[in-house]
């Protein structure tokens, strides 16, 4: 479900007349208007408002030939039909922001202190609709009463990335004042805070003062651009009824977007231990009938002997192999040399699996790609660390087009493979990132290739390149963590990779697991879908 559809959805009915349904009996809100243009108009002769304050008070209004008006304080009028944003029920008026308030107000311009008179509100201390105010700092002025905020003031955010951005103050267990990032505004009485405040959340409003926003590196918007807005104006009575009925809408919807994303920290909390129990022998039963793990060993050995045969692989000097001795205690034999090592296996397997280096699981040798030449179309992709997406999956289409030239530099095993695991190796943010390539992702056909910032696992056939995918991405979290360098230029070394311990099964066991995890993951699949 898309709840943030829903709210838009809640709040564009309300301020549209369709919420709640209209009473005949109601004031209309051009009462309400007049009432305020006069209760304005004495705020002045006290002197509790200026001249100028309401210079700018307009009156719209819709004429015989139906179409909208406004009248300004000079007499002039204009017709203003193709700025409406929508039709409003009968009783409903349009207005400006600035003929139901009395003033606009910039913040102050202090410094936020450990100390002093009054808590001062900034746009950093707005956090998801609400305030802790026991953490907003202290400031002192001379001028309290200019800058005092009351309840049922609406603050907006006047610059940066949360331009336009409200917020209404409903409590205030302090005397606080609001920072010069934020414009303040006191609706004139008859106005009902809340009901504009929904509208202040509304898609109508953000159209608005997107439009008014000025500046592309750091937008801001005035109090000139706030007064302008255009208000869908109910009577007193109906934006009463309004309100309840909203609020408790969204409350539900509230709600619901709760539990959408604690079921979705739960799914994906769920996915990881089924990875986990999946590398530890835990997620499927153990045959007894599956080959043991020697024999394994033995068709991993006599393929590799294939493949140098065939000169599609060095010998590799250091074979490493693990075996578990008479004292039940893990070893490891390099060349002549045998040594313990107890202290490197993270956890126990079942009697049939054994524990590889990555290294001697691979097909191919771990390594990253090679730096790319692009240019606007050719055979060749170049698989980059973006295609490898944040959402567990493989995106082709962001790839770009390899200059073949660049070709003679690659070996022959570059080019990526059907179940090929993939590891993001550089950067920040994507480190560690595992995904695994199928030939179903690239949907173009052609030929690609890793650049630098990628390295490729390409697993011996008798290894299920599957299951390698899924015991390499239940260590993402661990290979995010092993990035060596400076905190921009972190890589993870292809020594690193070689050297992981990965747990193996019977190959019959690892297309069980593969198996399993597919069901798995596709039910909750469409759990997520459904969530969306």
């Amino acid at each position: 479900m898309d709840t943030k559809a829903l709210r838009q959805k809640i709040l564009d009915l309300a301020i549209r007349g369709k919420l709640v349904p209209q009473d005949p009996n109601d004031e209309p809100a051009s009462a309400l208007l007049e009432r305020i243009r006069v209760e304005k108009q004495q705020m002045v002769k006290e002197g509790k408002l200026k001249p100028k304050d309401i210079k700018n008070d307009t009156v719209i209004f819709k004429a015989d030939d139906n179409l909208h008006y406004e009248k300004f304080s000079d007499g002039t009028v204009k017709c203003i039909e193709d700025e409406i944003p929508f039709e409003l029920p009968e009783g409903w008026e349009w207005t400006r922001l600035g003929c139901i308030i009395d003033v606009i107000q910039y913040g102050l311009s202090n410094s936020a202190e450990s100390t002093g008179d009054y808590r001062l509100l900034r746009i950093t201390d707005i956090q998801n609709g609400c305030v802790n105010w026991d953490t907003v700092p202290f400031t002192s002025t001379d001028e309290p009463e200019k800058y005092l905020l009351h309840k049922d003031d609406i603050v907006f955010a006047r610059t940066g990335a949360t331009v336009g951005k409200s917020f209404l103050i409903t409590d205030l267990p302090y005397a606080s004042v609001y920072a010069s990032y934020l414009i303040r505004i006191r609706l004139i009485n008859g106005i009902s805070a809340n009901y504009i405040y929904h509208f202040f959340n509304s898609y109508c409003y953000w159209e608005q003062v997107t439009d008014k926003a000025v500046g592309v590196g750091q937008p801001n918007c005035n109090g000139t651009a706030l007064r302008e807005l255009f208000i869908p104006l109910p009577s007193q009575a109906e934006q009463n009824r309004i309100v309840p009925v909203a609020d408790n809408l969204l409350k539900i919807v509230d709600t619901i977007t709760s539990e959408q994303e604690s079921l979705s920290e739960l799914i994906q909390t769920t996915k990881s231990k089924i990875l986990d129990l999946a590398i530890r022998g835990k997620l499927v039963p153990q045959d007894p009938n599956d080959e043991p793990a020697s024999v394994l060993l033995e068709r991993i050995r006599a393929e590799k002997e294939g493949l140098i045969k065939q000169g599609k692989i060095k010998r590799d000097k250091k074979d490493s192999v693990i075996f578990k001795g008479d004292d039940n205690s893990y070893y490891e034999k390099i060349g002549e040399e045998v040594f313990c090592i107890d202290e490197e296996i993270p956890y126990n397997i079942p009697d049939t699996w054994t524990w590889m280096r990555l290294e001697n699981c691979c097909v191919k040798e771990i390594r990253r790609g090679k730096s790319p030449k692009y240019t606007e179309n050719s055979n060749v992709l170049v698989f980059a660390q973006k295609c490898n997406t944040k959402h567990n999956s493989i995106d082709v289409s962001l790839a770009q087009y390899l200059d073949e030239t660049a070709l003679k530099r690659s070996p022959d095993d570059e080019y990526m493979q059907d179940g090929d695991t993939v590891i993001n190796s550089t950067g920040t943010g994507t480190l560690g990132r595992v995904g695994i390539y199928r030939n179903t992702d690239n949907t173009k056909g052609l030929s690609i290739v890793p650049d630098s910032h990628v390295t490729v696992i390409r697993s011996f056939s008798c290894i299920n390149s599957h299951y390698l995918y899924a015991f390499m991405k239940a260590h993402q979290s661990v290979l995010e963590k092993k990035g060596e360098g400076s905190t921009n230029q972190k890589e993870l070394k292809p020594l690193t990779l070689k050297e992981m311990l990965i747990a193996i099964p019977p190959l019959s066991e690892q297309k069980r697991i593969d198996k399993s995890i597919n069901i798995a993951l596709s039910h909750f699949a469409v759990i997520e879908e459904s969530l969306n």
